[in-house]
């Protein structure tokens, strides 16, 4: 049993809130500027209070100007941003319950070979293979696509192994009575593997929906015209070169309505997503 020590408590109480205080304050400090105009926040020091431009510099992001550094506004970067993290999400978590269920349910030959050689891709993330696949993607004709973003990050090596354990853990007898029941392979699979599943499917999904949220390495590559720029993108190309002024307060504006997303799947899905990763009876 955990004593209860009043100084204790007081002590993991004050490294917590520390913590959260050094975690949080570049949040607030972005929150801040973009309720302040540009000249305002190059003062020093910099303003710590809302200021009274929150409502504008906020239109001003989302409907966009074009003064930007680019044409384009917040709200359809981060509509590209959203269907670029859907369709990955998605083709991740597809992809990697059919290959775990080939694994783990089909006797073919070199079984094993194919999962170790699935699992060894995680030796060669996509930095280092960019080139290649930015050749193969190009000589394709998908640059500037939804397929172009998406389709060489859907594989998920991670996730294969994730679903191969949790179906290592499936009972035979469940997989002898749904043969004897005159199940076949793909109703076993939708009717019974599915939904034991949906805890680690939620888990993965908050995972790599900020995954495919957050990238930008791929994009900066795969984008050279506007209407494809994801929102991190999109808050790069706002950050003016040269001599240029930098409108601080509308790019910490885009800053914020670009974490807001990914915030909402958090919080909507938290309750799967901390079940799946501690769920132990499976």
């Amino acid at each position: 049993m955990v004593d209860r020590n009043p100084w204790l408590n007081f002590f993991s109480h004050a490294v917590l809130i520390l913590g959260v205080a050094i975690v949080a304050f570049p949040l607030y400090l972005a929150l801040i500027a973009s309720t302040h105009t540009a000249d305002a926040i190059v003062q020093a020091p910099m303003p710590l209070l809302p200021g009274s431009h929150m409502w504008e510099n906020y239109k001003e992001a989302l409907i966009g100007s074009g003064k930007l550094g680019s044409n384009t506004n917040v709200l359809h970067m981060m509509w590209v941003s959203f269907w670029v993290a859907m369709i990955i999400t998605v083709g991740k978590i597809a992809i990697s319950l059919l290959s775990a269920f080939a694994i783990v349910y089909f006797r073919f030959p070199f079984k094993m070979i194919c999962f170790w050689a699935i699992f060894l891709t995680l030796m060669l993330p996509v930095e280092v293979r960019i080139l290649p696949t930015y050749k193969v993607v190009a000589e394709l004709g998908l640059l500037n696509s939804y397929a172009g973003l998406t389709l060489p990050l859907i594989a998920s090596a991670t996730a294969t192994f994730l679903f191969r354990q949790f179906f290592l853990s499936v009972p035979d007898e469940l997989v002898e009575a749904a043969r004897i029941d005159g199940a076949g392979a793909m109703r076993f699979f939708k009717d019974i593997l599915v939904p034991l599943s949906k805890t680690s499917i939620a888990a993965l999904f908050v995972i790599q929906f900020i995954y495919g949220w957050n990238q930008y390495l791929w994009p900066l590559l795969m984008t050279t015209s506007e209407d494809m720029y994801p929102v991190v993108i999109g808050i790069k190309r706002m950050l003016a070169g040269g001599e240029a002024a930098v409108d601080w307060n509308i790019v910490m504006a885009t800053a914020i309505l670009a974490m807001l997303p990914p915030t909402a799947v958090v919080m909507l899905m938290q309750k799967w997503f901390v079940k799946g990763l501690v769920d132990t009876e499976k």
